[in-house]
């Protein structure tokens, strides 16, 4: 047990009064942090799935188009097979001619039945896609609005954690530096709860009892007396 003053006693206990406050809103700070980056990510995936959408909608458009271009070319061929069919002189020539017109009708036939597949499957794209638009859009304003009000929640809570903080330092100043180091190592171990109260011989740290001897020893007030279960720094609390 180290001997130290009641001064020292008064001063640990306005330190983790402010380490106290400083943890609380740490956590309630991280977890607006947590809160926003969760929605972002849910814009994030809404984003990803739109751009799947568009994709879809540009494929269709591609194969509409390229449907269309073959169909046009077998029109051409059909055109110019149907101009030759005046001007052949034998029956062997006129009967290959009348079998390209033949082939170049069913596959103009096939495209046609194909591109009207993907003309329906476009409607459908292109009103998938109107609707995401609109809805990637309500989100988006709905989360930069929820964004928005967090962030002037948070203003009070930044404001009061900066003072907190630097009320930590100029408290810790008056302290011996091994003294400190202790404080500090103590709350890293305990989330934040380096001293603690003694109320009828129980730790309100770990609420185990702690020996009589001890208890009398922290009615003093005048050594640096840890909890035997926790390790926390010990000070009476007066009730009277």
């Amino acid at each position: 047990m180290k001997d130290i003053s009641k001064q020292d006693i008064v001063t640990l206990v306005k330190l983790q009064e402010a380490e106290t406050e400083i943890v609380r809103l740490q956590a309630v700070l991280g977890k607006v942090e947590k809160e926003k980056t969760k929605i972002a990510l849910r814009l994030k995936q809404f984003e990803k799935a739109l751009y799947q959408n568009r994709e879809d909608l540009a494929r269709v458009q591609i194969a509409c188009r390229d449907s269309e271009s073959e169909i046009q070319i077998i029109d051409d061929r059909i055109i110019k097979s149907n101009e030759n069919l005046r001007m052949v002189k034998t029956n062997k020539e006129y009967q290959v001619l009348l079998r390209e017109v033949d082939d170049n009708k069913k596959r103009k036939d096939i495209l046609e039945t194909e591109l009207l597949e993907f003309m329906d499957e476009k409607e459908k794209s292109e009103s998938i896609v109107s609707a995401s638009e609109k809805e990637y859009a309500l989100l988006a304003e709905q989360i930069s609005h929820q964004q928005a009000e967090m962030g002037k929640k948070c203003v009070d809570d930044k404001e009061a954690l900066e003072e907190y903080l630097a009320q930590q330092e100029d408290i810790g100043e008056s302290l011996d530096s091994t003294l400190m180091e202790k404080f500090r190592k103590i709350s890293k171990m305990n989330q934040g709860l380096a001293v603690t109260g003694v109320d009828n011989a129980v730790c309100m740290g770990c609420f185990m009892n702690i020996p009589p001897q001890l208890f009398i020893e922290v009615q003093r007030g005048s050594s640096l007396i840890s909890c035997p279960q926790c390790s926390r720094i010990l000070y009476h609390v007066n009730t009277d």
